[in-house]
C-alpha cells in the first residue's frame, strides 16, 4: 500500500529524498519552509475531500519542524 503522507513515490525518484535536497539548498531557512507547508495544509484540508490526508501532511511537516530544533 502506498503511503501518500509518509513516503509519497513521487518524492523518492533519483538519489536523495526530496526533503533532504530541499534541507540542504535552504540551509538556514529550512524551518520557515516546514512552517509554512504545514499552514498550508492545515488551511486547504477544509476545501478538499481528501481533508484527512492534508491534517496528516501538516502534523508530518510539524513533527518535521520538531525534529529539527530537537537535533539543534
Amino acid at each position: 500500500m502506498t503511503d501518500l503522507v509518509n513516503k509519497p513515490p513521487h518524492y523518492n525518484k533519483g538519489k536523495f529524498e526530496c526533503i533532504d535536497y530541499i534541507k540542504q539548498q535552504l540551509g538556514a531557512n529550512f524551518p520557515a519552509y516546514l512552517e509554512g507547508n504545514a499552514i498550508k495544509y492545515l488551511h486547504r484540508h477544509k476545501y478538499k475531500d481528501s481533508n484527512i490526508q492534508d491534517l496528516e501532511k501538516s502534523i508530518w511537516y510539524i513533527n518535521k519542524l520538531k525534529e529539527h530544533y530537537e537535533n539543534l
